[in-house]
């Protein structure tokens, strides 16, 4: 790339290197508060600030009893998102995986 400009360098080679760290640190900060129960059901106390995961718990516990089946439709809608997520950031996944290997 001779006599590209500052910008050229960073769209063409440093950005396309960095999407594998841009998809794991968007999966990583999506799942981190998903996954947070212990931590969130002893620090908060109000229902209007607990995580999905925290919700889910008091929902099942407190008005349908030990109805199981509430519990996983609710813990597989919570998992929907990051489901579709790591798929639309799987190639990312694999590139970045591929991409520092060489033969040799």
């Amino acid at each position: 790339m001779d006599g590209a400009s500052s910008f050229r360098i960073f769209i063409e080679i440093i950005m396309p290197l960095s999407r594998p760290i841009l998809a794991v640190v968007a999966l990583f900060s999506f799942t981190g508060p998903l996954g947070d129960f212990i931590l969130s059901s002893t620090i908060l106390r109000t229902p209007d600030k607990y995580t999905l995961p925290i919700g889910l718990y008091n929902l099942v516990a407190q008005k349908m009893g030990a109805s199981y089946t509430t519990y996983a439709a609710g813990a597989v809608l919570i998992a929907v998102p990051v489901a579709i997520l790591y798929l639309a950031l799987q190639k990312y996944f694999v590139s970045g995986l591929t991409s520092g290997s060489t033969k040799g």
